[in-house]
């Protein structure tokens, strides 16, 4: 009955459809989300953006020594909130420095050693615990002059607003077990160049870690517009489509050629965390940008993204400038400077409870199915889809997706059981676009992968 539901709404509804996501793919009879949404806490999170601004700078390169200034006295102070909550979780939540030396360049003007602070969950489940999730945000912040390592810059929204995030999520999400492993990261170097993300992406990358999904957070901190307009139910998700570069490889060209721009790793994964957060935090819009980030910006997702690992950025709906990267003045009668009175408390712990659903969803659930192909074989107006089977020992069986070709989100399904290949009668490839994902026992769906033709 799905099939011809999904197949009414392709041929019904037109644009109506295109607006609005279609059947979530994730929902889930686990208690385990709602419970983790409901603890996010926004005076924790408050505190610690409060905390983390009090350092007066966190300049990649400003003083290391100091117990109450600078980005050593911040680093040493997310470890030890990290390390109790851990404590607190039994032990459960493993937090370590990633400490490494950046070699001179642009905006680093001699070899200095910089600092990640990595707190892993590992997987419960020993055929899902090798997928990794990574959230992070960072926790260095930058004055006017983006080379002054001296003056005040408590960058309370960009970033302690994603470093606050991501502690949160480390401490609630410790006390609960997930089959995949899950990675909270608060990264330096971010306005100096990428440099802390992109020394732990190009580390992933060296190690073969197989990392699934990347969620960045930075500027989630304020609901309100240099308009003076506030927008406290949105929070803007940007996902990549063909990443930039000079050559193709041969699934890029194919997913170009069979019209699969909308559905690379990276929007699959955006296409699912709307999807999700918007089941299990309904007051949150999650406005699905198909872009790798704003213009003139860039962020801790694009390391991944150029290691060949989806990877996707939130942020706040509207961006007041006056807050981010200014020196701290009152210039003309307007306050200038990143100060956590320009935060909005409640409206970032509404974010993170976006982030938990989905980072909950994604490591709770299976690995999206890999080598999934459309047969290309005869003329027809079927479609047969194959794939190969997950390795998972709770996955109860595959759903298969569809959409009109112009329609962003999902608009048919149909769940097929415990097979590998499956045809659908009278939905045609050509003018459809399809994917698979896999389900466990519990509910829970994976990430959508798209297929590519198959032609023996």
């Amino acid at each position: 009955m799905a099939r011809w539901v999904g197949m009414l709404m392709v041929l019904g509804c037109g644009e109506a459809v295109a607006q609005q996501p279609g059947p979530s793919a994730t929902e889930s009879s686990s208690t385990v989300i709602p419970a983790i949404v409901r603890e996010i806490s926004a005076a924790r999170i408050e505190h610690s953006i409060r905390k983390l601004a009090a350092f007066e700078t966190r300049h990649t390169l400003s003083e290391t020594d100091s117990e109450r200034r600078g980005i050593g006295a911040a680093r040493r102070w997310i470890k030890a909130q990290l390390d109790r909550c851990s404590e607190a979780a039994g032990g459960r939540l493993k937090v370590a420095y990633d400490e490494f030396v950046a070699e001179p360049g642009r905006r680093i003007p001699k070899a200095a050693t910089l600092v990640n602070v990595v707190a892993t969950l590992v997987g419960a489940q020993a055929e899902s615990r090798d997928r990794i999730y990574v959230v992070s945000g960072h926790y260095d912040s930058i004055a006017s002059d983006l080379m002054d390592a001296a003056s005040a810059a408590p960058g309370a929204n960009d970033d302690a607003s994603g470093t606050a995030a991501m502690m949160e999520l480390a401490c609630v999400m410790a006390k609960h077990e997930f089959d995949a492993t899950l990675v909270f990261m608060a990264v330096a170097g971010e306005e100096q160049g990428l440099i802390g993300s992109t020394h732990w992406a190009k580390k992933a990358k060296e190690q073969g870690l197989n990392i699934a999904g990347m969620i960045t957070n930075d500027i989630i901190g304020s609901s309100r517009g240099d308009n003076g307009q506030v927008v406290a139910d949105r929070v803007r998700l940007f996902a990549e489509g063909i990443p930039e570069g000079k050559e193709l490889t041969d699934d890029l060209r194919t997913l170009i050629r069979t019209g699969g721009e909308n559905d690379t790793p990276a929007r699959q994964l955006a296409r699912f965390i709307k999807q999700t957060a918007e089941h299990y935090v309904p007051e949150m819009t999650v406005d699905l940008i198909y872009r790798r980030d704003r213009y003139l910006r860039g962020g801790d997702h694009f390391p991944f993204l150029d290691q060949g690992y989806p990877a996707v950025r939130f942020t706040e709906p509207s961006e007041d400038f006056r807050h981010q990267h200014q020196s701290v003045r009152l210039e003309n009668g307007l306050q200038y400077g990143d100060l956590p009175e320009f935060v909005d408390f409640t409206y970032v712990a509404n974010v993170t409870r976006v982030n938990a659903s989905a980072l909950a969803a994604l490591a709770l659930g299976p690995a999206a199915p890999r080598d999934v192909q459309i047969e290309t074989i005869r003329l027809e107006n079927d479609t047969t889809l194959r794939w190969r089977p997950n390795t998972e020992p709770d996955v109860s069986g595959y759903r298969i997706l569809w959409r009109a070709t112009t329609s962003p989100w999902w608009q048919g399904q149909q769940d097929v059981g415990m097979v590998n290949h499956f045809t659908l009668k009278e939905l045609s490839k050509d003018n459809l676009i399809f994917a698979v994902q896999a389900l466990d026992k519990d509910g829970n769906a994976s990430v959508a992968s798209y297929p590519r033709p198959y032609r023996p």
